[in-house]
């Protein structure tokens, strides 16, 4: 090729005019530079096919080029060859280890196959070796997300909301992370300033944009707000052909729909997404919907069959990310098995402990057993601040495994330096999430750090705890119905059977556990507690030693300002005291009858009938 055609080659290129390299190059000899800016000008112009004989071509002109490979890998991935793009992509790996544009390229093609758990490994790897790289964080947090690592998760977002504009299909993965991680405004703003393609797909994508908006009002309990954006979504102007446009505006007015106690055109809108959608996503909120839509009108039968659809799909989720826990013999809530016995706690090394009015208030229980409710009633007292669900006492027994101290055994040496060490890495994840804490007691609600008990001893021994208790059907049939974004809980919710013994194990390990370390526990029993609110408000003020417990009666308008709570009682800790989830497991009984053997042991022991609420 002359150097004058070459040269022209090359501006046209620059300038973005594909049209003319194309035309200069239209009979290309075995000269990289025309093969490689045809083919780059062929994959621009999506003409994927006509591209790949050329990138293939470069590939065997120069084999140790990786940029050649990842070109390939590129090209071959977005044609829908994912055999050809994954041998591509790991060849340019092999050649250039430390390119984070390859890490990322294959993690793409792990997204596209919904490979989670290795495209969670690529991109991270991607952003280990290039952490400003903006678009494999987005992607990371992604699969991180999918995979239920909510550390991982937040550590890709980390400052998202100083990222520079995203383009709008971005922007909307971007604005469903952040929203769940509590940041709301920053979520709404990544909407507002999403970059809209320049071609006839704008109109729709601002659509989406709307109809995302409107869950996120919902979700945050602003319907007044919700109604307003879905206002600017006529369903009888939407387009026929864009089903997943249509599916997340059915999403959004059946979400509002059910907050307004429409639950006939709620469960419409639901049953219009299940016949009409392909994605499992999508597929399974509508039908978690769907079954709490017939819950509600008494539709029983109805309810339990979209129950059992949701989780039929949600487990084809699971089995791809946690095929580990799919089988029959696998144990639900391994944390269960990693105990203190009576003789190893009496070799603990004695370590000067922090005062009860410096330690955590700790909230536990099964999942589902009124927790949120307990939560949003010590937010609303100005000598308390809570900061959501978090894993962080989880955290800290990983944080001692992987530096070589293998939990809890490990806990028995600790030295007061290490103890202080684990406390101050305990107060840094706090302090990211509520920095205004001041003189503040924290409240720390997860349900599972029932199973966190030797932890939480060793650290901050005074600490008060309370156990929130509800009758295990009740429980079990809350569990059932919600939709768990953890991977590993969407199998321990599958059944009632492994919930039933799931929730067996973790009374198991909690007797045992607080008959080695005798805590100070409080039980916070659910129905008791809607029957007799104002008698319980006074023990629980007593037990946290409160001069004025009035202001946590305030908690369903407290809830209602603070606009997000991650847990899926986000709508009904608004609502205040009622008693109409007691006994709701009796419309399910015959469901009920197969697990009552498992779980009968432990109910008695917690003064639960198969027959009562207590």
């Amino acid at each position: 090729m002359d150097a004058l055609k070459s040269q022209h080659l090359l501006s046209a290129f620059n300038q973005g005019d594909m049209a003319r390299v194309l035309a200069l190059s239209e009979a290309p000899a075995d000269d990289e530079t025309t093969l490689l800016l045809r083919a780059l000008a062929l994959r621009a112009t999506n003409r994927l096919h006509e591209a790949l004989p050329l990138f293939t071509r470069l590939t065997q002109l120069q084999p140790h080029t990786f940029e050649y490979w990842n070109n390939l890998g590129l090209a071959a991935r977005e044609a829908g060859d994912a055999s050809s793009a994954k041998h591509a992509l790991q060849r340019a790996l092999v050649l250039a280890p430390q390119q984070a544009d390859v890490h990322y390229n294959l993690g793409l093609l792990h997204l596209q196959q919904k490979h989670w758990g290795a495209a969670r490994e690529s991109l991270l790897e991607a952003v280990q070796l290039a952490p400003g790289f903006i678009e494999a964080r987005l992607q990371a947090a992604h699969a991180c997300h999918v995979c239920g690592d909510n550390t991982g998760e937040e550590a890709m977002l980390e400052n998202a909301a100083h990222w520079p504009p995203q383009p709008a299909e971005q922007a909307l993965t971007l604005a469903s992370m952040l929203s769940t991680l509590g940041q709301q405004d920053a979520a709404i703003r990544t909407l507002q300033e999403a970059v809209l393609p320049d071609d006839d797909t704008a109109c729709v994508m601002r659509q989406r944009i709307t109809a995302l908006r409107a869950a996120l009002y919902e979700r945050t309990n602003r319907l007044d707000l919700a109604e307003a954006e879905l206002a600017n979504l006529p369903l009888d102007d939407l387009p026929t052909d864009h089903r997943q446009l249509s599916c997340a505006v059915w999403l959004a007015h059946a979400a509002v729909a059910a907050r307004r106690a429409d639950t006939s055109r709620a469960a419409e809108f639901y049953e219009r997404i299940m016949a009409t959608s392909d994605d499992v996503d999508v597929l399974v909120q509508a039908a978690f919907g769907l079954a709490t839509a017939r819950d509600k009108q008494a539709r029983h039968h109805d309810a339990w069959q979209a129950l059992q659809h949701a989780h039929e799909v949600q487990l084809g989720i699971a089995r791809t990310i946690v095929p580990e826990l799919m089988a029959n013999d696998s144990p639900p809530l391994a944390m269960a098995d990693l105990s203190v016995s009576r003789p190893e706690h009496d070799r603990w090394t004695a370590l000067k402990p922090p005062r009860s009015e410096q330690s955590p208030v700790f909230i536990v229980g099964f999942p589902r057993s009124g927790t949120t409710l307990l939560e949003q009633m010590l937010d609303a007292h100005p000598d308390f601040c809570a900061m959501d669900e978090r894993a962080f006492m989880y955290e800290l027994t990983e944080r001692m495994s992987l530096a070589g101290q293998p939990y809890p055994s490990a806990l028995a040496d600790l030295t007061e330096t290490e103890a202080d060490q684990l406390r101050a890495v305990y107060a840094g994840m706090v302090n990211k999430v509520v920095p205004d804490l001041g003189a503040r007691r924290l409240v720390d609600k997860n349900p599972l750090n029932m199973l966190c008990l030797p932890m939480i001893m060793r650290l901050f021994p005074e600490a008060r705890i309370i156990l929130c208790l509800r009758h295990p059907c009740d429980v079990l049939l809350s569990c059932y119905m919600q939709s768990f974004r953890s991977p590993a809980f969407m199998v321990l919710c599958s059944s009632l059977q492994r919930l039933a013994h799931g929730y067996v194990r973790a009374f198991e390990h909690w007797f045992n556990q607080t008959e080695v370390f005798a805590p100070r526990v409080l039980e916070w029993r659910y129905e008791s507690v809607v029957n007799r609110f104002d008698e319980h408000v006074l023990k629980l003020g007593h037990f946290l030693e409160l001069d004025d417990p009035i202001p946590l009666t305030h908690f369903a308008e407290h809830a209602r300002s603070k606009h997000y709570i991650s847990t899926p009682s986000y709508a009904q800790v608004t609502q205040g005291i009622h008693n109409r989830a007691v006994h709701r497991w009796h419309a399910y009984r015959e469901m009920f009858e197969p697990v009552l053997p498992i779980l009968r042991p432990v109910m008695e022991r917690l003064g639960y009938t198969a027959s009562s609420s207590s």
